[in-house]
Formats: C-alpha cells, structure tokens, sequence
C-alpha cells in the first residue's frame, strides 16, 4: 500500500490571497504532491492549508511553502482572533494510508529539524511528535502568543526544539505536531456576545473551566493545596475550544479542535453545544467545517440524525450526507460542497473514472462496444447490486409505512445490511474488469529466456486465481443479499411484493453469471487441485441460490394470488 500523510500548515495571514497563492504556489510545484483545501479567514487573519502525498514529497512542500512564508508574512503586523506566535503557526501532519502514527512523528520531527537548519525558524514540536512531554499541548507550546514569544524564548526551560533560541520578530515561531485527523468545527450562534459564547465553549471542552470561589462568574479563581488553579471539566472529552466574535459573518462562534472523532463525532459536539446553548438562553442556527472532513464522520452524522428521528438509516451516502448538512446547518454561513469538504471525495476526483460512475447509458452502450471489457463479469456484480438496491428499497419504503411506526428499526437494519451488500457488488463491478486486464497484462509479458519463461507463468497462474477468486466474491455477496430479499418478501410492505421479487431474480442471475466466468477461467488454471476447488464452491453457490429464489417466488406469488 502506497504511504500517504496529510499536512495541515495555518499560516498568519487570512485577508491578502495573492500572498497567500505565492504560499501555495510552492506546494504544488512538488511532484506527487496534491493542494486538497485553502480555507482563509477574514476575522481569524488566518489560512488553513491541507495538501496530501508521499510522505518525503509531503516534507519538501512543507518546508518550501513554511520559508515562503517566513519571506512573506511579517508577524510584527498581525491581528486576529485566533491564537497564533508564528508566520506558519503550527504545521501538524497526519496519517492518511499506509503509515503508522509512530513513522508519522519520526516524519514530523524530521521536518521540524530541516525547518531549523535550512529554513532557520524557531520549531516546537507537539503531541505525537513531542520530544519533550510538557509540550505535548499546543496550549502550554503557544501560552502567551506571539507577543510573549521574546520573554519564553529567553528562558532556558522554553528552548525550542530545533532552530535558534532568538525571537524574530518577522517569523514568530512555528509547532510541528503527528496527530490524529483533526476537524476543526465551528458552531454558529444566534448572538454577538463572544463572553456567552466562551461560556459555552468551557461548557463543552475537555478542559473545561476554571472554578471560583463563592459567585461561578465574580468569585476568586480556587486553588488546591498546591496553589494550581482546580478546574471544572468540560463535557466533551478530545475537544478544544473557545469561543469569539466573527466580524464577516457578525455572530459569535464556539470553534472547537475535534482532536478524536471517534471519541467525540462532530455530531454530538454540535448536540453537545446546542443543548448548552439552549440552558444560556442562546440558540445554534449552524456550524462549518474549517478544511476537510473524512467521509466516515459525515456519514455517521446522518445515521445519528435520522435514527433520532426514527427514519431508516440504511440509504445512499449522499442523503446520509444532506442529512448531516441539514441537520447541523453546515451550509449555515457558506455552501457545503461534498466534492471539496469531504477528503475521500477531493482525492477521488483525481483518480481515472470508473465503470460504476458511468450513467446506466454509458454502462451499456460501454459494454455494448467492441471492447473485451466490460464483460459478463462486471455485469453480473452490477445486476447482483441491483438485486440487493430493490430489497433495500423495500425496508426503507417498509421502514415509514403508516400504522408501522414501531417497526422503523427494524426495518432500518435490513436496509443497512443491504446497502452494505450493494456497495460491496458496486465495487466488484470494476474488480472484475481489473482482474481480466490484470491477465491479458500477465500473458503480455516477455518469454525469451528461460528465466522470464518462468516469470510470465508464474504472473499468470496468479492473475488467473486472482480473475477466479473475484467473480466467486460476486457469487458470496450477491447471495448474501438473499436473507433480506426473503424477509422484505415475507414482511415488507405488500405494494413491494414484485420489487422484492424482481430483487431474487437478478440475485440468482447474478451469482449464475458470475458462476460462468469461475469456470471459464478456471480452465486456464494449472493447479488442478485449486481449479477443482473453485469449481466446488461454484457449484454450490449456484444450488443455494436457486432454492432460495424459489422460496422467495413462492411467497410473492402467493401473496399476490391472494392479494394479500
């Protein structure tokens, strides 16, 4: 698997974008390297850049477009509201694919050491990458800002990690971190009140706020016995947060780091923020995403809204998507467009288009064609997710049915389960069409020598498992839709009968068809221990599915007979 890391830099500078495209200019002058996102905030003065690739690409940008940055912003003139001590303020990177979170840091702190010595900046590094374990919070790395930065760096216990311990005062200083995919999520308030917004910031946060004496809002700040402050924790565990006023958009904002989504999702920091708003007499009208956002997060976000409204979870991810956008307002201040928030979406418009993103016309006419390719294969997983699409349709028409309110979850659960079934075939549309090029590849290799003799045999007996083992799959999951297309037969809403059994027909065409390509291409196969074996699991894949297809017939026939 190819590495892949994220780096997310914040330069200082949010109002003048030509500056800013001198900045990114020079991320995308290194090959390998891909610009996914520039968010700019006026009010924040500042930009957040994420750009993604190999990780040795990925430190050659970040060092070239982090001296840019030097050249270009003068910290000595910045304003905004976010808490910043540097021209590039932190540049954390991510694992994306491929790479653990221990390689990622060795990375992160591989740059920190190349933006001391060859870039001569003052570097901090922070979380994962910490050398030191009081800096792990960017915090207590960035407490008192760029205008405190002379008075830390002239203590011995604050020399920076890489680079020189004098202040410059042009460049600032600079956090590198390796963290976990962080969403920076902000909630839109009806209110201009920065203090109230604060309020409910230290409501939700992990850290919280800090307790008082006698009055919670006037009283003295309590100390333990030690004399440290006593804090009162959020509710929110792996959120940080403050709140501040917008200018351009002129409302207050909870910004939050969701530093963890797996442990607070972005859909219960927004429920978490608009019930505290709620008890302050505030009301949230909506939030936006600053950067990108895994397509998981958006995902989850939909089921969490429709299952609070009792709807079926199981249907396509973009009405999962439009359901999360809804319900949190994230189109509240600016559109929300999938194909440039959505990190999986930015990266697969860079990729060469698939069979299952043609229309069903360019689907056909494509097969139609003198081309080898698409063949029965691809068309056997395409009628296999069609077969598990009608049975979803049933248990979600199923799932809203008037008089079966108390059922919805039931109903929703086969309808997930299906949906899982024809995403899975939907792939396996463009596996099956990988697979046979992958063995007219293997027979195009050369064979002058004994040695390379060897080599294509070797390299086609494999490609030949491979374009088995592939439309076998079809045949598993295709089947596996099966239980659901008998359940919505049996249970599913009546008018849905012949949906269902339409869906039980192109389930057992499905796994017959792909059950010819197994054995075709098992002919080619030299193991005839392994060919013996597929042709085994073949045969019966397709008795299975026959006698349940039989049973759904019987069924649907039955109920319309009766008309029941």
């Amino acid at each position: 698997m190819v590495q892949l890391i994220e780096c997310v830099p914040n330069f200082s500078e949010g109002v003048d974008m030509a500056l800013i495209a001198e900045i990114t200019a020079e991320i995308e002058s290194v090959d390998g390297v891909k610009l996914l996102d520039v968010d700019p905030g006026a009010a924040t003065n500042r930009t957040v850049v994420t750009f993604v690739g190999p990780p040795e690409a990925v430190l050659d940008a970040a060092v070239l477009c982090v001296r840019k940055a030097a050249e270009l912003i003068d910290m000595s003139k910045h304003h905004g509201e976010h808490p910043r001590f540097g021209a590039t303020d932190v540049c954390p990177l991510v694992p994306i694919s491929g790479i653990t979170m221990e390689e990622t840091a060795e990375y992160a702190r591989r740059l920190a050491k190349r933006l001391g010595e060859e870039v001569g900046i003052t570097v901090f590094c922070y979380e994962n990458a910490a050398l030191i374990e009081e800096r792990r919070n960017l915090a207590v790395v960035r407490a008192g800002e760029y205008e405190g930065l002379e008075a830390k760096l002239a203590d011995p216990r604050w020399k920076p990690d890489f680079g020189p311990a004098k202040f410059n005062p042009r460049s600032g200083a600079t956090a590198v971190s390796a963290r976990d995919f962080l969403v920076a999520y902000n909630v839109n308030l009806n209110s201009t009140s920065t203090r109230r917004a604060n309020a409910i910031a230290y409501d939700v946060r992990e850290k919280g706020r800090q307790e008082r004496v006698g009055d919670p809002l006037t009283g003295p700040l309590a100390k333990d016995a030690n004399g440290e402050p006593i804090w009162i924790p959020g509710a929110l565990k792996c959120v940080k947060g403050i709140g501040w006023f917008i200018e351009e958009y002129g409302v207050a904002q909870i910004s939050m780091n969701l530093t963890n989504i797996s442990v607070t999702p972005v859909h219960v920091a927004f429920d978490e923020c608009d019930k505290r708003a709620r008890e302050r007499g505030i009301r949230v009208t909506g939030s936006e995403v600053v950067g990108l956002i895994p397509l998981q997060a958006m995902l989850d976000a939909g089921r969490y809204f429709l299952r609070k409204q009792e709807r079926s979870t199981g249907v396509s991810d973009a009405e999962l998507i439009k359901i999360a956008v809804k319900s949190m307002g994230m189109d509240d201040l600016a559109p929300f467009v999938p194909e440039e928030k959505i990190i999986e979406y930015v990266l697969a418009a860079e990729q060469p288009k698939q069979l299952v993103d043609l229309s069903v016309r360019g689907l056909v006419e494509l097969t139609a064609s003198e081309s080898v390719a698409p063949g029965g294969g691809s068309i056997a997983a395409a009628v296999g997710a069609l077969g598990a699409a009608l049975g979803t349709m049933v248990a979600n028409l199923s799932s809203h049915r008037r008089g079966w309110d108390e059922r919805w979850e039931e109903f929703s659960d086969w309808a997930e389960q299906g949906k899982t079934s024809q995403e899975t075939l939907l792939r396996l549309v463009d596996a099956d069409t990988e697979a046979f090029n992958g063995v007219m590849a293997a027979f195009r290799l050369p064979t002058g020598s004994d040695a390379e003799k060897a080599a294509q045999k070797a390299a086609a007996e494999a490609a030949t498992r491979h374009a088995i083992e592939v439309p076998l799959r079809v045949m598993r999951e295709s089947l596996g839709a099966m239980p659901l297309i008998r359940a919505m037969a049996e249970i599913g809403q009546e008018t849905s009968i012949s949906d269902a059994a339409v869906g039980a027909l192109c389930v057992r065409t499905a796994v017959l068809g792909a059950g010819l390509n197994v054995r075709i291409n098992s002919a080619d196969l030299q193991d005839l221990a392994a060919r013996a074996e597929y042709l085994k699991q073949a045969d019966e894949l397709e008795a299975e599915v026959q006698k349940l297809e039989d049973q759904v017939l019987q069924v649907a026939r039955a109920k319309m007979e009766s008309g029941s």
